[in-house]
Order: C-alpha cells, then structure tokens, then sequence
C-alpha cells in the first residue's frame, strides 16, 4: 500500500494491525465519528459518510485492479462508513456510542441476511463497502431501539 491508501483506505493505518483489523478500523471510525458530532451536527456526519463511501468505492476498485485482491482484509474504510452510518441513527450520547460499536461489530462479523449475501457476491468497491454500510444502517437501527426501550423503562 502507498501512503494515500494507508491513510485512507488502511484507516490511518489502523487495518495495518495484525490482529482484527476491521475491530482497530470500526475503533478509529467511531472516535473519528464522535469526534465529528461534538463540533458538527448529525447531517454533517451523514454527507461525509457518502463523500467517504463513494470515495473508496473508487479507490477500493483501483486498489483491486492492481493488486488482484478482493476485500484485502487491511482496508478498513468500510468499517469506518459502516461506523458512521450506524451513528447518523444513533447519536453521539456514551450509550448510542458503545450500543453502535457492540451492534456494528456484531453485524459486521455475523454477516446475517442481506448482509452476508452482498459480501459475498457484489464485486468491487461496492461489495466491499456495501456490506458493512448495510450493517451500520442495522447497527443503528438496533442502538436506536435499545435507546429507546431503555428511555420507555427508565433506565
């Protein structure tokens, strides 16, 4: 990888770790991410999470036509749009925080339904980002219920 790619498609660096590359990558998406709510609102981190997405949907094939390798496990900025997706639902609070990162990781690994189906078989960039923005809408989705229910019972 050039340093363009490790800083961006490596998540600054992050999915050059050797061990669990997509969970250090999903980490610096999610203090990226509330790093970008406590100074911005939450449409602010949804454009950037297209700008993010459609950029690396475009990196992401040209990394693939050189390399020849498909969802090389050392880019992480799936995860990282993934994360953000999943905090455009959720919010910035510690709980939408910690709920997002748990449910997105869970998603992400799983791979259930749709999820798993697009990993599998969309090529290119967008079979790489896809699946995990697919999991951040869920992950969202799931935080934003528990959030809910835990206001409803007050806890």
């Amino acid at each position: 990888m050039n340093s363009t790619e490790k800083l961006f498609l490596a998540g600054l660096g992050s999915g050059l770790l050797p061990k669990a590359p997509g969970t250090w990558g999903s980490l610096v998406g999610l203090v990226l991410g509330a790093a970008i709510l406590s100074y911005f609102p939450i449409e602010t981190l949804f454009l950037l999470t297209l700008l993010v997405t459609l950029v690396g949907v475009k990196q992401i094939d040209r990394y693939e036509a050189r390399t020849g390798v498909h969802d090389d496990k050392k880019i992480v900025i799936d995860e990282i749009a993934g994360i953000w997706l999943a905090l455009c639902f959720s919010g910035a609070s510690a709980a939408a925080l910690v709920l997002s990162f748990l449910f997105f990781r869970l998603f992400d690994i799983w791979k259930p339904s749709i999820i798993g189906r697009i990993d599998r078989e969309a090529p290119g960039g967008w079979g790489v980002m896809g699946d995990d923005l697919v999991a951040g809408a869920a992950a969202g989705l799931a935080s934003a219920a528990v959030l809910q229910a835990m206001r409803y019972l007050n806890i």
